[in-house]
């Protein structure tokens, strides 16, 4: 019996440890900060790879996570404010500030733009399991 608590013991603290493990000095996120946006992404915006395209994404100033996006089913492109084209095309992107790690999962605040006027900003929280990160609840912050 001990043996069992012990190993669920190490089982509950590696899934801690694997939550807070740093991706490197380029980007100064978390080893999750890609899985949790992609959640939010997948499960609140529901963005795919076929018929639901997200628009580009930009992130916090000084938060850059280099995502592989694909690995998630995903293909979000990069914000480009200066992009040529239609102005109004300028005006939709998605964005994602950094996440905010607890000891149950993490908050990440959202915002997504579809028009000179038209957008809102959200607070999800998300949870991590067995199956990965999946979205809580998200309550909205702000609109336009």
């Amino acid at each position: 019996m001990k043996a069992v608590l012990a190993l669920c013991a190490a089982v509950a603290l590696s899934g801690c440890a694997t939550t807070l493990a740093p991706d490197g000095p380029s980007n100064g996120g978390t080893g999750d900060d890609c899985a949790v946006i992609a959640a939010v992404a997948k499960e609140h915006y529901g963005f795919n790879t076929t018929d639901r395209l997200p628009p580009p994404v930009k992130f916090d100033p000084g938060f850059d996570p280099q995502c592989d996006w694909s690995h998630f089913g995903l293909a979000f492109e990069p914000y480009d404010e200066q992009a040529g084209g239609d102005p109004r095309e300028r005006q939709k992107w998605v964005s994602f500030g950094r996440p905010i790690y607890d000891g149950r999962g993490a908050s990440i605040r959202s915002g997504i733009m579809h028009g000179p006027l038209a957008g809102m900003g959200v607070r999800c929280r998300v949870i991590s399991g067995f199956a990965g990160w999946t979205v809580g609840e998200c309550e909205q912050t702000w609109v336009s």
